[in-house]
Protein backbone atom coordinates (compact mmCIF):
# COMPACT_ATOMS: atom_id res chain seq x y z
CA UNK A 1 0.00 0.00 0.00
CA UNK A 2 1.41 3.42 -1.00
CA UNK A 3 1.12 6.43 1.30
CA UNK A 4 -0.09 9.63 -0.40
CA UNK A 5 1.09 12.98 0.97
CA UNK A 6 -1.89 14.72 -0.68
CA UNK A 7 -4.44 12.41 0.94
CA UNK A 8 -2.72 12.67 4.32
CA UNK A 9 -2.81 16.48 4.13
CA UNK A 10 -6.51 16.46 3.17
CA UNK A 11 -7.25 14.25 6.12
CA UNK A 12 -5.15 15.76 8.90
CA UNK A 13 -4.49 19.44 7.97
CA UNK A 14 -6.86 22.41 7.90
CA UNK A 15 -8.53 22.82 4.51
CA UNK A 16 -6.87 26.14 3.67
CA UNK A 17 -3.38 24.89 4.54
CA UNK A 18 -3.98 21.63 2.66
CA UNK A 19 -4.93 23.57 -0.49
CA UNK A 20 -1.85 25.79 -0.23
CA UNK A 21 0.46 22.80 0.15
CA UNK A 22 -1.41 20.74 -2.44
CA UNK A 23 0.79 21.47 -5.53
CA UNK A 24 4.00 20.73 -3.59
CA UNK A 25 2.63 17.56 -2.03
CA UNK A 26 1.39 16.40 -5.44
CA UNK A 27 4.89 16.75 -6.84
CA UNK A 28 6.20 14.79 -3.87
CA UNK A 29 3.73 11.97 -4.58
CA UNK A 30 4.66 12.00 -8.25
CA UNK A 31 8.34 11.87 -7.37
CA UNK A 32 7.98 8.65 -5.41
CA UNK A 33 5.41 6.90 -7.58
CA UNK A 34 7.33 7.69 -10.77
CA UNK A 35 4.49 9.46 -12.61
CA UNK A 36 6.23 12.84 -12.81
CA UNK A 37 8.62 13.53 -15.69
CA UNK A 38 12.19 12.71 -14.70
CA UNK A 39 10.90 11.14 -11.45
CA UNK A 40 13.30 8.21 -11.59
CA UNK A 41 16.31 10.50 -11.99
CA UNK A 42 15.12 12.74 -9.17
CA UNK A 43 14.48 9.74 -6.94
CA UNK A 44 17.94 8.30 -7.57
CA UNK A 45 19.49 11.73 -6.97
CA UNK A 46 17.57 12.05 -3.71
CA UNK A 47 18.75 8.62 -2.58
CA UNK A 48 22.30 9.42 -3.64
CA UNK A 49 22.14 12.75 -1.81
CA UNK A 50 20.96 11.01 1.37
CA UNK A 51 23.71 8.43 1.10
CA UNK A 52 26.34 11.12 0.62
CA UNK A 53 25.08 12.98 3.70
CA UNK A 54 25.40 9.81 5.77
CA UNK A 55 28.74 9.09 4.13
CA UNK A 56 30.03 12.56 4.93
CA UNK A 57 29.10 12.12 8.57
CA UNK A 58 30.79 8.72 8.72
CA UNK A 59 33.88 10.04 6.94
CA UNK A 60 34.09 13.02 9.27
CA UNK A 61 33.88 10.86 12.37
CA UNK A 62 36.33 8.24 11.08
CA UNK A 63 38.87 10.78 9.83
CA UNK A 64 38.71 12.69 13.09
CA UNK A 65 39.37 9.46 14.99
CA UNK A 66 42.21 8.55 12.63
CA UNK A 67 43.79 11.99 12.99
CA UNK A 68 43.50 11.89 16.78
CA UNK A 69 44.98 8.39 17.04
CA UNK A 70 47.72 8.76 14.44
CA UNK A 71 48.84 12.33 14.87
CA UNK A 72 49.25 14.86 12.09
CA UNK A 73 52.42 13.37 10.54
CA UNK A 74 51.28 9.72 10.26
CA UNK A 75 47.79 10.81 9.24
CA UNK A 76 49.31 12.89 6.43
CA UNK A 77 51.22 9.84 5.16
CA UNK A 78 48.07 7.71 5.17
CA UNK A 79 46.10 10.42 3.36
CA UNK A 80 48.60 10.79 0.52
CA UNK A 81 48.97 7.02 0.06
CA UNK A 82 45.25 6.29 0.14
CA UNK A 83 44.29 9.16 -2.19
CA UNK A 84 46.92 7.97 -4.67
CA UNK A 85 45.69 4.36 -4.54
CA UNK A 86 42.04 5.40 -4.99
CA UNK A 87 42.98 7.56 -7.99
CA UNK A 88 44.91 4.72 -9.64
CA UNK A 89 42.12 2.24 -8.95
CA UNK A 90 39.52 4.50 -10.51
CA UNK A 91 41.64 5.32 -13.56
CA UNK A 92 42.46 1.65 -14.12
CA UNK A 93 38.86 0.94 -15.21
CA UNK A 94 39.63 2.99 -18.36
CA UNK A 95 36.08 4.33 -18.51
CA UNK A 96 34.24 1.00 -18.51
CA UNK A 97 32.60 1.87 -15.18
CA UNK A 98 30.75 4.71 -16.97
CA UNK A 99 30.28 3.33 -20.48
CA UNK A 100 28.37 0.40 -18.97
CA UNK A 101 25.74 2.96 -17.86
CA UNK A 102 25.30 3.91 -21.49
CA UNK A 103 25.24 0.42 -23.01
CA UNK A 104 23.11 -1.53 -20.50
CA UNK A 105 19.89 0.51 -21.07
CA UNK A 106 20.51 0.42 -24.81
CA UNK A 107 20.91 -3.38 -24.95
CA UNK A 108 17.89 -3.92 -22.73
CA UNK A 109 15.78 -1.62 -24.89
CA UNK A 110 16.83 -3.51 -28.04
CA UNK A 111 16.64 -6.91 -26.29
CA UNK A 112 20.24 -7.62 -27.31
CA UNK A 113 20.85 -9.87 -24.33
CA UNK A 114 23.99 -11.48 -25.72
CA UNK A 115 25.61 -8.07 -25.88
CA UNK A 116 24.33 -7.27 -22.39
CA UNK A 117 25.90 -10.40 -20.92
CA UNK A 118 29.08 -9.59 -22.81
CA UNK A 119 29.58 -6.11 -21.43
CA UNK A 120 28.66 -7.11 -17.89
CA UNK A 121 31.29 -9.85 -17.99
CA UNK A 122 33.94 -7.87 -19.86
CA UNK A 123 33.76 -4.74 -17.69
CA UNK A 124 34.51 -6.69 -14.51
CA UNK A 125 37.21 -8.96 -15.94
CA UNK A 126 38.92 -6.06 -17.69
CA UNK A 127 39.01 -3.97 -14.49
CA UNK A 128 40.40 -6.82 -12.39
CA UNK A 129 42.98 -7.92 -14.94
CA UNK A 130 44.37 -4.49 -15.75
CA UNK A 131 44.55 -3.29 -12.15
CA UNK A 132 46.34 -6.45 -11.05
CA UNK A 133 49.04 -5.76 -13.62
CA UNK A 134 49.25 -2.11 -12.59
CA UNK A 135 49.49 -3.08 -8.92
CA UNK A 136 52.41 -5.43 -9.59
CA UNK A 137 54.26 -2.86 -11.70
CA UNK A 138 53.54 -0.06 -9.24
CA UNK A 139 54.73 -1.99 -6.18
CA UNK A 140 57.87 -3.09 -8.04
CA UNK A 141 58.52 0.50 -9.14
CA UNK A 142 58.22 1.91 -5.62
CA UNK A 143 60.54 -0.81 -4.29
CA UNK A 144 63.10 -0.18 -7.02
CA UNK A 145 63.09 3.61 -6.47
CA UNK A 146 62.66 3.39 -2.69
CA UNK A 147 65.88 5.30 -2.03
CA UNK A 148 64.71 8.20 -4.22
CA UNK A 149 61.54 8.90 -2.18
CA UNK A 150 60.99 9.67 1.48
CA UNK A 151 61.47 6.47 3.49
CA UNK A 152 58.20 6.87 5.40
CA UNK A 153 56.20 6.64 2.14
CA UNK A 154 57.79 3.51 0.60
CA UNK A 155 56.27 0.66 2.65
CA UNK A 156 52.70 2.10 2.82
CA UNK A 157 52.69 2.64 -0.93
CA UNK A 158 53.90 -0.90 -1.67
CA UNK A 159 51.22 -2.40 0.58
CA UNK A 160 48.59 0.01 -0.71
CA UNK A 161 48.88 -1.32 -4.27
CA UNK A 162 47.32 -4.59 -3.07
CA UNK A 163 44.00 -2.75 -2.94
CA UNK A 164 43.91 -1.59 -6.57
CA UNK A 165 41.92 -4.52 -8.04
CA UNK A 166 39.14 -4.24 -5.47
CA UNK A 167 38.86 -0.47 -5.85
CA UNK A 168 38.51 -0.88 -9.62
CA UNK A 169 35.98 -3.70 -9.19
CA UNK A 170 33.94 -1.56 -6.80
CA UNK A 171 33.87 1.35 -9.27
CA UNK A 172 32.76 -1.00 -12.06
CA UNK A 173 29.99 -2.46 -9.91
CA UNK A 174 28.91 1.06 -9.01
CA UNK A 175 28.39 1.87 -12.70
CA UNK A 176 26.73 -1.48 -13.37
CA UNK A 177 24.18 -0.89 -10.61
CA UNK A 178 23.58 2.72 -11.67
CA UNK A 179 22.74 1.51 -15.18
CA UNK A 180 19.59 0.04 -13.62
CA UNK A 181 19.02 2.95 -11.20
CA UNK A 182 19.86 0.73 -8.21
CA UNK A 183 21.19 3.66 -6.22
CA UNK A 184 21.47 1.84 -2.90
CA UNK A 185 23.36 -1.10 -4.41
CA UNK A 186 25.64 1.28 -6.32
CA UNK A 187 26.54 3.80 -3.64
CA UNK A 188 26.08 2.19 -0.23
CA UNK A 189 29.12 -0.14 -0.39
CA UNK A 190 31.65 2.56 -1.30
CA UNK A 191 30.28 5.47 0.68
CA UNK A 192 28.88 3.80 3.78
CA UNK A 193 29.98 0.19 4.22
CA UNK A 194 33.65 0.58 3.30
CA UNK A 195 34.43 3.55 5.59
CA UNK A 196 32.58 1.91 8.48
CA UNK A 197 34.49 -1.33 8.01
CA UNK A 198 37.77 0.58 7.75
CA UNK A 199 37.05 2.27 11.07
CA UNK A 200 35.99 -1.04 12.65
CA UNK A 201 39.17 -2.83 11.52
CA UNK A 202 41.35 0.10 12.60
CA UNK A 203 39.61 0.14 15.99
CA UNK A 204 40.21 -3.59 16.47
CA UNK A 205 43.87 -3.11 15.56
CA UNK A 206 44.15 -0.21 18.00
CA UNK A 207 42.51 -2.13 20.84
CA UNK A 208 44.67 -5.20 20.27
CA UNK A 209 47.85 -3.17 20.59
CA UNK A 210 48.94 -2.36 17.03
CA UNK A 211 50.58 1.04 16.73
CA UNK A 212 48.30 3.66 15.11
CA UNK A 213 50.60 4.27 12.15
CA UNK A 214 49.97 4.96 8.50
CA UNK A 215 50.78 1.34 7.72
CA UNK A 216 48.10 0.09 10.14
CA UNK A 217 45.55 2.45 8.58
CA UNK A 218 46.40 1.36 5.03
CA UNK A 219 46.07 -2.33 5.92
CA UNK A 220 42.73 -1.63 7.63
CA UNK A 221 41.48 0.11 4.48
CA UNK A 222 42.63 -2.80 2.31
CA UNK A 223 40.76 -5.38 4.42
CA UNK A 224 37.61 -3.25 4.39
CA UNK A 225 37.79 -2.69 0.62
CA UNK A 226 38.16 -6.39 -0.18
CA UNK A 227 35.23 -7.34 2.05
CA UNK A 228 33.00 -4.60 0.61
CA UNK A 229 33.75 -5.20 -3.07
CA UNK A 230 33.29 -8.97 -2.88
CA UNK A 231 29.91 -8.64 -1.15
CA UNK A 232 28.83 -5.99 -3.66
CA UNK A 233 29.85 -8.31 -6.50
CA UNK A 234 27.59 -11.02 -5.13
CA UNK A 235 24.64 -8.64 -4.75
CA UNK A 236 24.97 -7.10 -8.23
CA UNK A 237 25.32 -10.51 -9.90
CA UNK A 238 22.20 -11.74 -8.08
CA UNK A 239 20.19 -8.67 -9.07
CA UNK A 240 21.19 -8.99 -12.73
CA UNK A 241 20.32 -12.70 -12.76
CA UNK A 242 16.71 -11.53 -12.39
CA UNK A 243 17.09 -9.16 -15.35
CA UNK A 244 18.84 -11.44 -17.83
CA UNK A 245 19.13 -15.22 -17.68
CA UNK A 246 22.52 -16.93 -18.18
CA UNK A 247 23.34 -17.51 -21.81
CA UNK A 248 25.85 -16.83 -24.58
CA UNK A 249 27.92 -13.65 -24.53
CA UNK A 250 28.82 -11.44 -27.45
CA UNK A 251 32.08 -9.61 -26.83
CA UNK A 252 32.48 -6.37 -28.77
CA UNK A 253 35.54 -5.17 -26.94
CA UNK A 254 36.77 -2.87 -29.70
CA UNK A 255 33.48 -0.97 -29.84
CA UNK A 256 33.19 -0.71 -26.06
CA UNK A 257 36.80 0.34 -25.66
CA UNK A 258 36.40 3.02 -28.34
CA UNK A 259 33.56 4.53 -26.31
CA UNK A 260 35.17 3.94 -22.91
CA UNK A 261 38.56 5.46 -23.69
CA UNK A 262 37.32 9.04 -24.24
CA UNK A 263 35.13 8.66 -21.13
CA UNK A 264 38.23 7.49 -19.29
CA UNK A 265 40.03 10.62 -20.38
CA UNK A 266 37.11 12.78 -19.22
CA UNK A 267 36.66 11.09 -15.87
CA UNK A 268 40.38 10.52 -15.43
CA UNK A 269 41.16 14.19 -15.88
CA UNK A 270 38.20 15.08 -13.64
CA UNK A 271 39.28 12.65 -10.93
CA UNK A 272 42.84 13.90 -11.11
CA UNK A 273 41.53 17.45 -11.00
CA UNK A 274 39.51 16.82 -7.84
CA UNK A 275 42.52 15.25 -6.13
CA UNK A 276 45.46 17.03 -7.76
CA UNK A 277 45.61 19.61 -4.99
CA UNK A 278 46.24 16.95 -2.33
CA UNK A 279 48.90 15.32 -4.51
CA UNK A 280 50.59 18.64 -5.23
CA UNK A 281 50.61 19.58 -1.55
CA UNK A 282 52.19 16.18 -0.87
CA UNK A 283 54.80 16.93 -3.53
CA UNK A 284 55.92 20.26 -2.07
CA UNK A 285 55.03 20.16 1.64
CA UNK A 286 55.49 17.86 4.63
CA UNK A 287 52.90 15.23 5.71
CA UNK A 288 51.54 17.46 8.50
CA UNK A 289 50.56 20.08 5.91
CA UNK A 290 49.01 17.34 3.77
CA UNK A 291 46.96 16.32 6.80
CA UNK A 292 45.68 19.87 7.40
CA UNK A 293 44.80 20.41 3.75
CA UNK A 294 43.08 17.05 3.44
CA UNK A 295 40.97 17.67 6.55
CA UNK A 296 39.87 20.97 5.01
CA UNK A 297 38.89 19.51 1.65
CA UNK A 298 37.19 16.63 3.47
CA UNK A 299 34.83 19.19 4.98
CA UNK A 300 34.41 20.72 1.55
CA UNK A 301 33.06 17.38 0.36
CA UNK A 302 29.92 18.22 2.35
CA UNK A 303 29.22 20.78 -0.39
CA UNK A 304 30.65 18.92 -3.35
CA UNK A 305 28.69 15.69 -2.81
CA UNK A 306 25.48 17.45 -3.96
CA UNK A 307 26.98 17.45 -7.45
CA UNK A 308 27.84 13.75 -7.28
CA UNK A 309 24.35 12.94 -6.02
CA UNK A 310 22.64 14.68 -8.93
CA UNK A 311 25.09 13.11 -11.37
CA UNK A 312 24.25 9.63 -10.04
CA UNK A 313 20.59 10.09 -10.91
CA UNK A 314 20.99 12.08 -14.11
CA UNK A 315 23.40 10.00 -16.20
CA UNK A 316 20.94 7.25 -17.09
CA UNK A 317 18.18 9.77 -17.84
CA UNK A 318 20.51 11.71 -20.15
CA UNK A 319 21.16 8.47 -22.03
CA UNK A 320 17.45 7.69 -22.33
CA UNK A 321 16.58 11.16 -23.63
CA UNK A 322 19.40 10.97 -26.17
CA UNK A 323 17.73 7.88 -27.65
CA UNK A 324 14.32 9.59 -27.85
CA UNK A 325 15.82 12.52 -29.82
CA UNK A 326 13.60 14.94 -27.89
CA UNK A 327 15.90 17.96 -27.74
CA UNK A 328 13.45 20.22 -25.90
CA UNK A 329 12.92 17.68 -23.15
CA UNK A 330 16.66 17.02 -22.89
CA UNK A 331 17.40 20.75 -22.68
CA UNK A 332 14.88 21.25 -19.90
CA UNK A 333 16.15 18.26 -17.94
CA UNK A 334 19.73 19.54 -18.25
CA UNK A 335 18.71 22.91 -16.84
CA UNK A 336 16.76 21.20 -14.07
CA UNK A 337 19.82 19.21 -13.01
CA UNK A 338 21.83 22.45 -12.81
CA UNK A 339 19.23 23.85 -10.41
CA UNK A 340 19.14 20.63 -8.37
CA UNK A 341 22.91 20.94 -8.00
CA UNK A 342 23.37 24.66 -7.34
CA UNK A 343 20.87 25.61 -4.65
CA UNK A 344 21.59 22.76 -2.22
CA UNK A 345 25.32 23.34 -2.81
CA UNK A 346 24.97 27.04 -1.99
CA UNK A 347 23.05 26.27 1.20
CA UNK A 348 25.62 23.68 2.26
CA UNK A 349 28.46 26.14 1.53
CA UNK A 350 27.00 28.78 3.83
CA UNK A 351 26.52 26.25 6.63
CA UNK A 352 30.08 24.99 6.18
CA UNK A 353 31.59 28.46 6.43
CA UNK A 354 29.74 29.00 9.70
CA UNK A 355 30.68 25.64 11.23
CA UNK A 356 34.04 25.07 9.54
CA UNK A 357 36.35 26.11 12.36
CA UNK A 358 34.67 24.01 15.09
CA UNK A 359 34.62 21.05 12.73
CA UNK A 360 38.33 21.37 11.98
CA UNK A 361 39.01 21.66 15.70
CA UNK A 362 37.68 18.11 16.04
CA UNK A 363 40.75 16.86 14.14
CA UNK A 364 43.07 18.70 16.51
CA UNK A 365 43.98 22.28 17.36
CA UNK A 366 46.65 22.47 14.64
CA UNK A 367 44.10 21.61 11.93
CA UNK A 368 42.27 24.95 12.36
CA UNK A 369 44.99 26.47 10.18
CA UNK A 370 42.89 25.19 7.28
CA UNK A 371 39.80 27.28 8.11
CA UNK A 372 40.73 30.34 5.96
CA UNK A 373 41.18 27.97 3.01
CA UNK A 374 37.47 27.13 3.08
CA UNK A 375 36.55 30.68 2.01
CA UNK A 376 38.74 30.31 -1.08
CA UNK A 377 37.71 26.78 -2.00
CA UNK A 378 33.96 27.31 -1.56
CA UNK A 379 33.97 29.87 -4.39
CA UNK A 380 35.17 27.22 -6.82
CA UNK A 381 32.78 24.52 -5.65
CA UNK A 382 29.71 26.77 -5.89
CA UNK A 383 30.79 27.98 -9.34
CA UNK A 384 31.18 24.37 -10.44
CA UNK A 385 27.73 23.50 -9.09
CA UNK A 386 26.10 26.25 -11.18
CA UNK A 387 26.40 24.15 -14.36
CA UNK A 388 25.38 20.81 -12.82
CA UNK A 389 26.75 17.50 -14.16
CA UNK A 390 27.56 19.02 -17.56
CA UNK A 391 30.35 16.56 -18.33
CA UNK A 392 27.95 13.65 -17.77
CA UNK A 393 25.61 15.16 -20.39
CA UNK A 394 28.49 15.47 -22.85
CA UNK A 395 29.54 11.87 -22.21
CA UNK A 396 26.04 10.49 -22.79
CA UNK A 397 25.78 12.62 -25.96
CA UNK A 398 28.94 11.05 -27.39
CA UNK A 399 31.02 14.22 -26.91
CA UNK A 400 33.63 12.52 -24.78
CA UNK A 401 36.62 13.80 -26.71
CA UNK A 402 35.86 17.48 -26.40
CA UNK A 403 34.96 16.95 -22.75
CA UNK A 404 38.28 15.24 -22.19
CA UNK A 405 40.05 18.22 -23.71
CA UNK A 406 38.23 20.57 -21.33
CA UNK A 407 39.39 18.58 -18.33
CA UNK A 408 42.91 18.17 -19.69
CA UNK A 409 43.30 21.91 -20.06
CA UNK A 410 41.75 22.51 -16.62
CA UNK A 411 44.13 19.99 -15.04
CA UNK A 412 47.11 21.67 -16.70
CA UNK A 413 45.92 25.04 -15.37
CA UNK A 414 45.59 23.56 -11.87
CA UNK A 415 49.02 21.92 -11.90
CA UNK A 416 50.78 24.98 -13.30
CA UNK A 417 49.17 27.27 -10.73
CA UNK A 418 50.04 24.80 -7.97
CA UNK A 419 53.69 24.64 -9.01
CA UNK A 420 53.91 28.42 -8.98
CA UNK A 421 51.80 29.20 -5.89
CA UNK A 422 52.36 26.37 -3.37
CA UNK A 423 56.12 26.93 -2.86
CA UNK A 424 55.44 30.64 -2.25
CA UNK A 425 52.08 30.73 -0.46
CA UNK A 426 51.83 27.19 0.93
CA UNK A 427 48.32 25.86 1.53
CA UNK A 428 46.68 29.13 0.49
CA UNK A 429 48.38 28.79 -2.89
CA UNK A 430 46.98 25.28 -3.29
CA UNK A 431 43.49 26.51 -2.39
CA UNK A 432 43.61 29.38 -4.86
CA UNK A 433 44.89 27.14 -7.65
CA UNK A 434 42.04 24.70 -7.04
CA UNK A 435 39.32 27.36 -6.78
CA UNK A 436 40.44 29.13 -9.95
CA UNK A 437 40.57 25.82 -11.79
CA UNK A 438 36.99 24.96 -10.78
CA UNK A 439 35.71 28.34 -11.99
CA UNK A 440 37.58 27.87 -15.27
CA UNK A 441 36.13 24.36 -15.57
CA UNK A 442 32.55 25.54 -15.00
CA UNK A 443 32.75 28.32 -17.59
CA UNK A 444 34.40 26.08 -20.17
CA UNK A 445 31.92 23.22 -19.68
CA UNK A 446 28.92 25.56 -19.97
CA UNK A 447 30.27 27.03 -23.20
CA UNK A 448 31.03 23.55 -24.58
CA UNK A 449 27.52 22.25 -23.85
CA UNK A 450 26.01 25.32 -25.51
CA UNK A 451 28.23 25.14 -28.60
CA UNK A 452 28.03 21.36 -29.10
CA UNK A 453 24.47 20.57 -27.97
CA UNK A 454 22.73 23.96 -28.19
CA UNK A 455 21.74 23.68 -24.52
CA UNK A 456 22.17 26.46 -21.98
CA UNK A 457 23.14 24.44 -18.94
CA UNK A 458 23.28 27.03 -16.20
CA UNK A 459 21.37 27.48 -12.96
CA UNK A 460 19.91 30.85 -13.97
CA UNK A 461 18.90 29.80 -17.49
CA UNK A 462 15.17 30.36 -18.11
CA UNK A 463 12.62 27.55 -18.15
CA UNK A 464 10.83 26.63 -21.35
CA UNK A 465 7.18 27.47 -21.80
CA UNK A 466 6.26 23.78 -21.71
CA UNK A 467 8.00 23.34 -18.41
CA UNK A 468 6.28 26.37 -16.93
CA UNK A 469 2.89 25.04 -17.95
CA UNK A 470 3.72 21.64 -16.41
CA UNK A 471 4.57 23.29 -13.09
Amino acid sequence: MRISAVKAADRYLPEKLSQQLGPWLLRLDQLFDGSMEHAAAQRVSLIAFSIRIISAAIALVSQVIFARWMGQFEYGIFVLVWVTVVILGNLSCLGFQTSVIRFVPEYLERRELDHLRGILFTSKIFALGLTTCIAIVGAAGVYYFRYAIESYYAAPFIIGFICLPMIALGDTLDGTARSRSWALVALTPTYIVRPILTLVVMTIAHITGFAPTAMTAVISAIIATYMTSLVQLSVVNHRFSEVVAPGPRTIRFGEWFAVSLPIFLVEGFFFLLTNADVLMVGRFLEPDKVATYFATVKLLALVHFVYFSVKAGAAQRYSELMHTHDHAQLSQFARDTARWTFWPSLAMAIILLVLGKPLLLLFGAQFTDGYPLLFILVVGVVARASVGPAESLLNMAGKQKICAMVYAVTLIVNICLSIVLIPVYGLAGAAFATAFSMVFEAVTLALTVYNRLNITMFVFAGRTDAAKEEV
